[in-house]
C-alpha cells in the first residue's frame, strides 16, 4: 500500500456498527422524554379508570336497551316495533347533526 493510498484510507471516517448507533440514538432521545411524577401519574390514571367504568355503564345500558327491543320485535311486540323507530330515528338524527356540526 502506497502513503496516498494510507491517507485516503485515513481521511474515510469510520462507518458505526448500526446497532450500537440505533443504541445511542435511542438513548439520547429517551433523555428528552418528560416523564410524570407521581402525583401526575396518579391523577391521569383516575381519568384513564373514571372513563372506563363510564364506557362500561353506558355500553352496558345500551346492550340492555338493544336486547329489549330485539326481544320485543322477535315476540311482535308493539311497543318494541315502535321504540326501535323511534331510537333509530334518534341516532339517524344525532348523526347528521354532528356531521354537519363538523364542517362549522
Amino acid at each position: 500500500m502506497t502513503d496516498q493510498e494510507k491517507k485516503v484510507k485515513k481521511e474515510m471516517p469510520k462507518k458505526e456498527n448500526p446497532i450500537v448507533e440505533y443504541l445511542r440514538d435511542t438513548r439520547s432521545e429517551l433523555k428528552k422524554v418528560h416523564w410524570p411524577g407521581r402525583q401526575e401519574t396518579w391523577n391521569l390514571t383516575k381519568i384513564v379508570l373514571a372513563f372506563t367504568f363510564g364506557m362500561a355503564i353506558f355500553l352496558g345500558l345500551l346492550d340492555l336497551v338493544f336486547v329489549r327491543m330485539l326481544g320485543g320485535i322477535v315476540t311482535q311486540n308493539l311497543w318494541a316495533y315502535i321504540i326501535t323507530a323511534v331510537v333509530l330515528g334518534a341516532i339517524a338524527a344525532a348523526a347528521v347533526l354532528i356531521k354537519r356540526n363538523e364542517g362549522v
